[in-house]
């Protein structure tokens, strides 16, 4: 076996991985219809394949209803119940907010000012509004950099505040956009800069720090994970030059070992018995680990798959390349199964509902194909608005994308609801 993937740190070995992703036992009741946090109800990308979103759209054609958003910002749309959250920035009146949205009409219902002040951002492509927000049914809950430091905030489901907590301190490179994770009475938040890093728990009810473990003195841009993989629930966090595995209750190292590139940005994914990296400084560079603590790395390739997140279903991984490539491995070996150029550049992450995958790129084009695993099947392609840099969600048959399109010559970002008319 290779040895870039030696062992750091305490390794806890898990005997007979599991052939297939479990749920996580997070404690958390998550409707069907609803999308709760970054990535989804399993945390993968995956949605709930019992619906019926469209294929097809257009600025007038399958459109439920859209609204104009204050601000701007690239993080996904969080739908719980009979709402839709947003995190947004206004960068003239230096304002980091929550924003509020009936799911039935789009009609906003209020903006709760989380800062004022203190605004970083650097690389023009950012947000300084770019983490998702995460809802537990009782409070929202989202992280923004600002003032030099990075915070998490707690808002109940009527915007009131309930509380708020600095992490750590925070050096901007080129952004921040990591978005907080629940489990059980937790609510769990990343930081990696130049100022040093902090992976932190803390209470959901109280904001009490329960757990904290230091990262490295690097940049880095990704959102701490949780799946069940290997047998049991792992918190996973790749960059820095590490791809760690903490337990997620208590903040202990479970198994650490180096090859991950210093900057990430994708979410992990697994199929159950291995984990899956990628990232895109100092190096192009995506790789399979096992997840039961051996340290074994089962594959590892160069190509790039440095801000768009996988894809995982029935032993394949599929994903769109930043450069505009859709792309197959199996994720036993890393083989490519097939690629089709697409064009354009990608930032958002696809999403799978069945058997078809959303991918959107940063020209607002969505392609529409079936995880085929023989060749790419292309379904439709839907232009919408003129930038889209965050992720869609899809819930109870409906898409819910933001875009920014001209509004009377000038670039406005706004809140599309897609449903079959």
């Amino acid at each position: 076996m290779p040895s870039l993937f030696r062992i750091l740190s305490l390794i806890v070995v898990i005997s007979a991985p599991l052939a297939v992703a479990e749920p996580v036992n997070d404690g958390i009741t998550v409707d069907a219809a609803d999308w709760p946090w970054w990535r989804g109800p399993s945390r993968n990308g995956v949605a709930n394949p019992d619906q019926t979103p469209p294929t097809e759209w257009s600025a007038t054609e399958n459109v439920v209803w859209k609204t104009p958003v204050p601000g701007r910002g690239h993080s996904s749309p969080t739908v719980f119940g009979d709402h839709v959250y947003l995190a947004t920035a206004d960068e003239e009146a230096e304002t980091q907010s929550i924003v509020c949205f009936d799911r039935t009409t789009g009609k906003q219902l209020w903006e709760t000012v989380c800062h004022r002040g203190g605004l970083m951002r650097k690389n023009e492509k950012s947000s300084a509004a770019s983490g998702t927000v995460a809802c537990d049914g009782e409070s929202l809950f989202i992280c923004f950099a600002n003032s030099d430091a990075v915070f998490v905030t707690a808002l109940a489901l009527d915007g009131e505040r309930r509380w708020q907590e600095k992490i750590c301190d925070y050096k901007i490179h080129q952004g921040f956009g990591a978005s907080p994770a629940i489990y059980q009475s937790l609510v769990i938040a990343s930081a990696d800069s130049h100022a040093g890093g902090v992976l932190a728990a803390l209470d959901r009810k109280s904001g009490k720090v329960v757990w904290k473990h230091d990262r490295p003195q690097e940049p880095n841009y990704t959102s701490p994970i949780i799946l069940h993989a290997a047998g049991k629930d792992q918190l996973f966090l790749t960059g820095c030059g590490l791809f760690s595995s903490f337990d997620p209750l208590t903040g202990n190292v479970l198994w650490e070992v180096p090859g991950a590139t210093i900057e990430c940005v994708t979410s992990t994914v697994t199929d159950g018995e291995r984990v899956f990296c990628s990232g895109g400084y100092p190096k192009n560079h995506l790789a399979g680990v096992a997840a039961d603590g051996s340290g074994e790395l089962a594959w590892e390739t160069r190509d790039r798959v440095y801000v768009p997140s996988l894809i995982e279903r029935d032993g394949y991984l599929f994903g769109v390349l930043d450069a505009g490539v859709a792309t197959c491995w199996e994720s036993a070996t890393g083989d490519q199964a097939w690629k089709k150029r697409l064009g354009g550049e990608f930032s958002a992450s696809p999403v799978l509902v069945g058997d078809v995958i959303y991918a959107t790129s940063e020209k607002g084009e969505t392609f529409v194909f079936r995880a085929n695993t023989k060749k790419y099947e292309e379904i439709a392609v839907n232009k919408l608005g003129d930038l889209a840099l965050a992720s869609p969600t899809i819930c109870g048959s409906r898409i819910y994308m933001r875009v920014v399109e001209q509004v009377d010559g000038e670039p406005q970002e706004m809140l599309y609801c897609l449903g079959k008319e």
